[in-house]
């Protein structure tokens, strides 16, 4: 089996430039974790910021050192260290919403039917928002190329 490195885990990016707001992202992520075509069920959201003119993402970055998972009352957000992905435990959340609202991105929401916060597990591994992401905006990189991608994106501005 192959042992990845922190810096070769498989993440997703967002590029702005590409997306063209269709949201199929969301629709693809809704109908995998759900079996509804809609918005309702995504892990992912796009909105449009209107100071920079452009459609933005919102999903969880598998954080190296998840603040999601430290705040978590009850121990149900977990981390694997070989994937990197973070992962809320659906039977062991509370629904107490703290993950949401310690994470900068909010990138946990708040299933009001199964009472439980969720966010983006990657789904297994074949993340359906890139797999249906037809102008690319939505990839699977490793963690080191995202982290080049953002820094440029976001911190050189």
């Amino acid at each position: 089996m192959l042992t990845r490195t922190k810096s070769s885990q498989m993440v997703l990016v967002y590029d702005p430039t590409r997306c063209t707001g269709c949201r199929y992202c969301e629709i693809a992520c809704s109908f995998y974790h759900f079996g509804t075509l809609g918005f309702e069920g995504a892990h992912l959201h796009v909105i449009f910021d209107e100071e920079r003119n452009e459609f933005e993402a919102i999903y969880c970055q598998h954080c190296d050192e998840p603040i999601c998972m430290a705040a978590c009352p009850n121990d149900a957000i977990t981390k694997d260290e070989k994937t990197g992905w973070v992962r809320i435990n659906s039977t062991i959340c509370i629904g107490c919403k703290t993950c949401s609202i310690v994470c900068p991105l909010s990138a946990p929401w708040f299933n009001e039917k199964f009472h439980v916060s969720m966010k983006c597990d990657f789904c297994g591994g074949d993340p359906q928002c890139a797999k249906f992401c037809s102008p690319q905006a939505i990839r699977v990189t490793t963690r080191e190329m995202a982290m080049r991608l953002n820094k440029r994106r976001y911190l050189e501005v």
